[in-house]
């Protein structure tokens, strides 16, 4: 036998080895990031189309005497709007929580899971597009968070297959979902109808199915060590939880959920509630432009800190939960008191509170990946997942609340 060939077949072979282990790798990393973004973005996308096409198809659009056909618009000396932007996006979010809080108790069918995801974002952006009716239309968008709500919890337990780096592409995915979908909707907008734009983006549900289906290198049943008596090893299948044994996960995940639910409702209280209070007169952009702008920076900064796990991570997330907080204080006070002089000042702090929050989101499920035993990593990622919705969720109630009393206070001078 000649020594140079088995040598060169045994080369040949490793290198090829090496070779779909990388493409592998690569698949399932830009599989994560579509599925990040896909999953984010109708979400994104259909809460804003809903509005344009509210006032467009059912009369909440300004006469032209400039007044408005809906009572809740009325402003006052602040220019304030009578219900905060907290109420729409609360509205938005309620059935993500649902979703949430119910199917990480659920079996995990990931397929079935899926392809519900598909059906709903389709039959989401059709409903909001087409819909004669303002039920219809509002029924569009509770059907785009119920599709996001699933996605996020069915994808984020599934990663516990691939490793760190599939939480880290998901989270540069899902950041980059916020800028890419306001993007995208207002360009096409500029050319199209909001109806028309969103038919447009029904190729979004179709990327997502064929990130999942085809594009992801789907792995088998992770088997478990298990040594017996005798001291031999014994390959079983990871066991499947029961309920009340995912319920008794909760305790031991107080430390994740506590502290990203905290950074989400601290964050949240400040885009609901506090942007479109904060005004700076006699510049180059309008009150409307500022809250528009600041909601563009904010995006950005999460899209950038969700990206960064691959560089840098950060375990101790109460940290960043007491960083947010102090951004509610000054962002609380210059909402009430007027007293920041430059408005990059104050973009300069909404860049950071979106570090902060997207920091916050990739770092709490990549500390998951590295300390939760294998048996528990699936269930446990589901549950925790429900935290920024949970935070969302209250500091939604409370922005309203916030929202209403500095409304009632006089405008200070800048």
């Amino acid at each position: 036998m000649d020594v140079r060939k088995v040598s060169h077949s045994i080369k040949s072979e490793h290198n090829d080895v090496e070779s779909n282990s990388r493409a592998t790798r690569w698949r399932n990393l830009l599989a994560f990031w579509f599925l990040g973004l896909c999953n984010n973005y109708g979400y994104v996308v259909v809460l804003t189309a809903a509005h344009d096409i509210l006032a467009s198809k059912f009369g909440t659009h300004e006469h032209d005497n400039g007044s408005s056909s809906i009572t809740n618009t009325t402003r006052d000396s602040r220019g304030c709007n009578a219900v905060s932007t907290g109420a729409i996006l609360l509205a938005d979010i309620v059935p993500c929580l649902i979703v949430k809080l119910m199917v990480p108790f659920l079996p995990f069918f990931i397929h079935v899971r899926m392809m519900t995801c598909v059906l709903c974002s389709i039959s989401g952006f059709l409903a909001v597009s087409l819909g004669e009716t303002q039920w219809i239309t509002i029924f569009g968008v509770i059907l785009t968070s119920i599709s996001s709500g699933l996605g996020e919890v069915s994808v984020v337990s599934y990663s516990h297959k691939f490793g760190k780096e599939s939480i880290a592409s998901w989270s540069s995915g899902t950041g980059g979902a916020g800028i890419i979908g306001a993007f995208s909707y207002a360009g096409l907008t500029v050319i199209m109808t909001s109806e028309n734009a969103l038919l447009t983006m029904l190729i979004i549900p179709v990327i997502q199915a064929i990130a999942f289906w085809l594009l992801l290198v789907h792995p088998a049943e992770q088997p478990i060590v298990k040594y017996g008596i005798d001291s031999q090893e014994e390959i079983v299948k990871m066991p499947k939880k029961t309920i009340p044994e995912k319920f008794r996960l909760l305790p031991k995940l107080m430390k994740y959920l506590i502290p990203l639910s905290l950074v989400y409702f601290f964050e949240y209280f400040i885009n609901m509630g506090l942007y479109e209070l904060i005004q700076f007169d006699g510049i180059w952009l309008s009150h409307s432009d500022q809250y528009r702008w600041l909601q563009v920076d904010y995006q950005i900064g999460v899209f950038i800190s969700r990206s960064s796990a691959a560089f840098i991570t950060f375990k101790k997330v109460w940290v960043i939960a007491i960083l947010q907080g102090l951004n509610v204080v000054l962002f609380s006070t210059e909402a009430i008191f007027f007293y920041i002089p430059n408005i990059w000042i104050v973009f300069a702090v909404t860049f950071w509170e979106g570090l902060l929050g997207g920091g916050a989101y990739v770092n709490t499920f990549y500390s998951m990946l590295q300390t939760i035993p294998a048996e528990d990593l699936k269930d446990s990622l589901g549950i925790v997942t429900m935290a920024d919705s949970l935070g969302i969720t209250l500091a939604g109630w409370t922005a309203m609340e916030a929202h209403s009393a500095i409304c009632k206070l006089p405008r200070p001078i800048r």
